[in-house]
């Protein structure tokens, strides 16, 4: 299964060592080595792959533009952090997007990819490590994305996965605590409709999904960054 199946497309001007350092930088930071706001120091990086300054900056403008680094001109380039009000915006627009990009997906998954998403539903549920979990969950859901071609919504909805990881991360700490067993209920049930060629209904589900996680993030607004 195609754990990333919306992909930023790189430009062509971005050369190999570019490439192989922002690529290295991203799962770094999806599994947790950065944390939001961490700084990112150029010549650290620069000296770690005895590449030079121009394709680190090339590799930092790549994870730019996939919403997992802010680079401020002149000054560095940082983990990007959310404050709650962030998170809550970038939430209530997955809630109505998502949905949408799903519709375009659900009518082309073959019988046999829905077959392996019920699979990877059911090793979430018995998933018992966060960061599994986080890798699992990201996968299942970015997978169902990928068989249809889309100009722009395949894209804002990686980079708004991307900005809103750690937070995912954050919430599972929270949910696994709690003992919450809904989001594995929600995930057989989207697994079903889309099974059942129930598009409105998956498209239902998600939205609520998605909802969920919001509403239980504000209810924990300590994990994120507060605006001075």
């Amino acid at each position: 299964m195609n754990s990333e199946p919306v992909p930023i497309r790189e430009p062509a001007r971005h050369g190999a060592a570019g490439s192989r350092i922002a690529d290295e930088l991203r799962q770094s930071i999806l599994a947790g080595g950065y944390e939001p706001g961490a700084r990112i120091r150029q010549e650290d990086l620069a000296d770690r792959h005895g590449a030079s300054r121009l394709p680190v900056r090339e590799a930092l403008r790549v994870l730019e533009s996939e919403g997992l680094v802010t680079v401020v001109a002149n000054t560095g380039a940082w983990v990007s952090r959310l404050s709650l009000a962030e998170c809550e915006e970038m939430y209530q627009i997955r809630e109505r997007v998502e949905p949408l990009l799903l519709r375009f997906n659900a009518p082309l998954l073959s019988d046999e990819f829905i077959d392996e998403l019920e699979e990877l539903a059911t090793r979430i549920e018995h998933s018992t490590d966060v960061e599994d979990f986080i890798a699992l969950d990201r996968q299942f859901h970015l997978s169902m994305y990928g068989a249809a071609e889309t100009s722009l919504l395949g894209d804002i909805v990686l980079r708004l996965w991307n900005r809103t990881h750690h937070y995912r991360r954050a919430y599972t700490r929270v949910f696994s605590r709690d003992n919450d067993h809904s989001v594995h209920h929600e995930h057989h049930l989207l697994v079903s409709a889309i099974r059942r060629r129930d598009v409105d209904e998956a498209e239902r589900v998600l939205a609520g999904h998605i909802r969920r996680t919001r509403l239980e993030l504000a209810r924990h607004p300590e994990i994120f960054f507060h605006t001075p």
